[in-house]
């Protein structure tokens, strides 16, 4: 059950419904799927990275959820919070909510095209 402090963030990858790590999200509500324009997603095997790139028509296909205070510190910890990802704020139908935006290099990730983690295995 979610506590009375929550935050709201986007999910694109392996936290997604039907993904390797949605378990985390278990104790979280899920708002709706949301579609954020003006990022580019990578495959990095794994799981996948997203950058932020200004005037790109490249989108990312997410869901959106309702944490917990602890669930949200859990993101953190999978997420490398400060060496491989960092947090952003980003608008969304539900509100803004947070995102992890990748900050390593990614010179041989393949681009995922459609930003949809969920259906790697068609690219």
């Amino acid at each position: 059950m979610l506590s009375v402090v929550s935050t709201r963030v986007f999910v694109y990858g392996s936290l997604r419904r039907g993904q390797s790590n949605h378990g985390l999200m278990s104790r979280s509500r899920y708002l709706g799927d949301c579609q954020l324009a003006g990022y580019a997603m990578y495959d990095l095997g794994p799981y996948p990275a997203a950058l932020k790139q200004s005037g790109s028509e490249g989108v990312l296909l997410g869901e959106v959820y309702d944490v917990d205070t602890v669930t949200f510190a859990e993101l953190d910890i999978l997420e490398g919070l400060g060496e491989e990802y960092c947090r952003e704020q980003v608008e969304t139908p539900f509100g803004l909510a947070w995102i992890y935006l990748y900050l390593q290099p990614i010179d041989r990730a393949t681009l995922i095209p459609e930003g949809d983690w969920s259906n790697r295995s068609s690219w």
